[in-house]
């Protein structure tokens, strides 16, 4: 069984629809991508997935569980967390801070500290800023900042969106290296990246979004070498 399986999901905007009853799944352990040019619908998938936003229809089941009408603090209580796209630290807070805010759901005080310092290794240039106040940090370190945010809580799948968005290309690179040493963790990932070439080279698979459907999906593999997919999303 998929850890995540959504089935026929519509969304719209008034008049517009956004997603036109999509399907996909994500099983333990994968790297998925979504992706597409901008407006196809990535990010609203993600917040359906999340039930930050109305659904027209369809269903989505975690783990085992129908969660599409799930209250979103409930949906991060069962272990699946977003990190939203343009990172949205607590500014005025220290970067220890915002990471004991990722773990405020839990109460398992031992494991949380094992945690905080499996991030400190995971993102050291956050070891060395901890008093620091959040809004004063350089974009990519927002970025890792986010995502070890996330890493506090647990998660069984990490939704993440758009991670690599107005970063320098070497550290896109680094994002990427961790995004993998996570996954190798055994955190399932759905991600979802503009940035297609570095997406499909760690994804396990990866589906194609065009206007609110889905319209290709096969192994990151192939889609990679792909001559409809190089010449629309990777610069062939």
């Amino acid at each position: 069984m998929s850890m995540l399986e959504v089935k026929d999901l519509v969304v719209s905007y008034g008049a517009i629809k956004a997603l036109r009853g999509i399907s996909f799944d994500v099983d333990a352990g994968e790297i998925i991508s979504l992706i597409g040019s901008n407006g196809a619908g990535k990010t609203t998938t993600l917040h359906s997935v999340s039930n930050l936003i109305k659904k027209v229809s369809g269903s989505i089941t975690f783990d085992g569980v129908d969660i599409t009408n799930v209250n979103p603090d409930k949906i991060v209580q069962m272990g699946l967390i977003q990190v939203p796209e343009g990172r949205r630290v607590f500014a005025n807070m220290s970067v220890k801070e915002n990471l004991e805010m990722g773990a405020y759901l839990r109460r398992d005080k031992e494991n949380i500290k094992k945690d905080m310092e499996w991030c400190y290794e995971l993102f050291p240039r956050l070891k060395e800023r901890l008093s620091q106040l959040s809004g004063t940090l350089s974009g990519g370190e927002q970025q890792m900042l986010a995502m070890a945010r996330a890493l506090m809580s647990k998660p069984k799948l990490l939704l993440l969106d758009e991670p690599s968005m107005g970063l320098a290309p070497i550290l896109v690179d680094e994002i990427f290296d961790i995004i993998t040493k996570i996954s190798s963790s055994g955190t399932t990932i759905l991600l979802v990246e503009q940035n297609a070439y570095k997406a499909l080279s760690i994804a396990n698979r990866a589906y194609i979004l065009e206007t609110g459907q889905i319209t290709k999906t096969g192994k990151a593999s192939d889609l990679i070498t792909d001559k409809a997919v190089i010449s629309a999303y990777l610069g062939g």
